[in-house]
């Protein structure tokens, strides 16, 4: 009998053994996709691609709206990515724990709605790249599927976050022009909305 996302299957309950095992699956799958986050970045510094103009969100330019897929893949340096890799398997760790299926969907909205905000709202000729709207939509995430399926450890770890990059969650309001706010506020909303439409 196949599981879908509106049920918790009782082994993976908080403190089982079974929980545990999902949490380290999701951890080294989470840790696999920043090696091909740093070979994408490799691949666009040496051999000089020019893929963050070519696959960045354009503010209101149809030739920027392929972004939505492609700009979390892209870095604007490795300063960049480093700084985006750690949250990234973090959070990232804790909602595929929750089930592919839902990680695969929960993602995908967060990418369209953090993408279309910043294409609708972002400053026009511009280039929006990085996977920090995924990241807080991933906060957004797991602090609204706290608050709804009353999952605490949900909450513990957008308190562990909070506590360890306090001072990245005031990227959802605008202040330094080279950081994209919208894709940010927008990733952050579309986690809630995903927390909310995929809960169990």
């Amino acid at each position: 009998m196949s599981q879908d996302w509106t049920t918790e299957p009782e082994q993976l309950r908080f403190g089982t053994e079974p929980f545990y095992a999902a949490v380290g699956r999701a951890f080294v799958a989470m840790c696999a996709v920043v090696p091909v986050l740093f070979a994408i970045e490799a691949l666009d510094y040496w051999l000089g691609l020019g893929l963050d103009p070519r696959g960045g969100i354009i503010p209101r330019s149809v030739y920027g709206l392929d972004g939505i897929v492609f700009s979390p893949l892209l870095h604007a340096n490795f300063d960049h990515l480093y700084g985006n890799s750690v949250p990234l398997i973090l959070l990232g760790t804790f909602v595929l724990a929750a089930g592919a299926r839902r990680f695969i969907w929960s993602t995908a909205l967060i990418m369209l709605v953090s993408g279309l905000g910043v294409w609708i709202v972002g400053t026009p000729g511009t280039v929006v790249v990085g996977a920090s709207g995924v990241i807080f939509g991933y906060f957004g995430l797991l602090l609204t599927r706290g608050i709804v399926e009353r999952t605490w450890w949900n909450l513990g770890v957008v308190l562990l976050v909070g506590l360890l990059y306090w001072w990245q969650l005031f990227g959802i309001l605008p202040s330094d022009p080279h950081v994209s706010w919208q894709g940010h506020l927008f990733g952050f909303l579309g986690g809630a909305v995903a927390a909310i439409v995929f809960r169990r």
